[in-house]
């Protein structure tokens, strides 16, 4: 007889239901909120703020009907949320960041962009930033998300043209680049 393994989040214990979803989407959840934070804290975090809340309010109907549609959007909205909060330092510590930075080295051209692309996420819609996640982290179809989320193939396609062009804007613009 195999053992059984008790499943917790933040010491509360899963169901076998709860359980057999985490087994089988954490991952997803996790490397979701790790392309969307861009920090393995925040990354893990995120994956126990979904299923803790799963835990204490129950399971949803819309997660038994598309359960991994229902927690890749809770990644994305939790993910959202703490990178919002975090960038919600006071313009002192903003400062003082920059000023240690800019005497300290001289980041690359390729962590100054992952810098500029980790701000400018959050300023999309929650929904282009779910199929921008879908698209190029998991490398899902469009027909795919578009399945997934629930939408037309059509739409995906629009919003993730309306995505890279939002980016590509934002994007020159932090850099200094207005043409």
């Amino acid at each position: 007889m195999s053992p059984v393994v008790a499943f917790t989040v933040a010491n509360e214990p899963l169901s076998e239901e709860l359980a057999a979803l985490f087994r089988e989407h954490s991952r997803l959840v996790y490397r979701t909120a790790l392309y969307v934070t861009r920090r393995t804290e925040d990354a893990e975090d995120v994956v126990q703020g979904v299923f803790l809340h799963l835990v204490r309010r129950g399971v949803p109907n819309g997660l038994r009907d598309n359960p991994k549609g229902y927690l890749y959007r809770a990644a994305v909205n939790l993910s959202l949320t703490v990178v919002k909060s975090r960038t919600r330092r006071t313009s002192a510590e903003q400062a003082q960041a920059k000023w240690s930075d800019a005497s300290d080295h001289r980041a690359s051209p390729e962590t100054e962009l992952q810098e500029r692309l980790a701000r400018a996420i959050p300023t999309l819609s929650p929904r282009a930033v779910e199929m921008l996640v879908l698209r190029y982290e998991h490398d899902f179809s469009e027909k795919e998300i578009a399945r997934l989320l629930g939408t037309s193939r059509a739409v995906v396609a629009v919003t993730l043209f309306r995505a890279r062009a939002r980016l590509k804007k934002l994007l020159r613009t932090t850099s200094g680049d207005e043409s």
